[in-house]
């Protein structure tokens, strides 16, 4: 059965804060825009958590792994506005940078592929520009999930917004798992680590 743990307050915070980007609402749950969200749903599968309302406009779930304390948090803000969550909740806990985390979605990226850096510009992601500009810095880690590029004659905005076909369905599947397992060992063994693990090319590893 799912375990919901109480959302930590400032007295016991966490120890990292893990955020996946995505739309609120059933007809986002499965765009390519809503990998960020769909990651951290495997992740509270996983480990038997449950997410509820948090106080700065997000949903949270507070899971322990290996004696480490981390906070999976959904902003509920939509895409473009992610940093009027994300900065808040960075604030109210008072985590340093280095502990924090940003998963999303990125077209820049070969379908499938994993990304992770310690820090760096946000590229064409509006959320992550959002997220920028609240805190007022990039010096933060990220995990970004490739999508491909879109279609010439498409809007990207509208192409973040589709669903993966069938065949794409089944590279992204595998592509979620493993950013699942990337931010377990961030977690668990920090950045060194866990970017050893994502930047490697997910098909190779299938």
């Amino acid at each position: 059965p799912n375990t919901r743990y109480p959302i930590p307050d400032t007295q016991h915070p966490p120890m990292k804060l893990i955020f996946g980007l995505g739309n609120p609402g059933r007809q986002y749950e499965r765009t390519r825009h809503n990998l960020g969200f769909q990651v951290l749903d495997i992740l509270a599968r996983r480990h038997h958590v449950v997410f509820g309302p948090h106080k700065f406009n997000a949903f949270a779930a507070r899971l322990r792994l290996n004696g480490q304390d981390a906070l999976l948090v959904k902003p509920m803000t939509y895409m473009n506005l992610s940093g009027d969550a994300v900065a808040p909740i960075v604030r109210f806990y008072k985590v340093p940078l280095e502990d924090i985390l940003v998963v999303y979605d990125d077209w820049d990226l070969p379908l499938g592929t994993l990304r992770m850096r310690p820090k760096g510009g946000p590229g064409s992601h509006k959320g992550m520009m959002s997220i920028i500009n609240r805190l007022g810095t990039s010096d933060f880690p990220r995990l970004r999930i490739g999508i491909g590029k879109p279609p010439e004659n498409m809007n990207p905005a509208d192409y973040v917004l589709t669903r993966f076909d069938e065949d794409e369905e089944e590279i992204i599947a595998i592509a979620r798992e493993h950013a699942a397992d990337v931010i377990e060992i961030w977690i668990t063994q920090g950045i060194e680590r866990a970017m050893e693990r994502a930047n490697r090319n997910v098909m190779r590893d299938a």
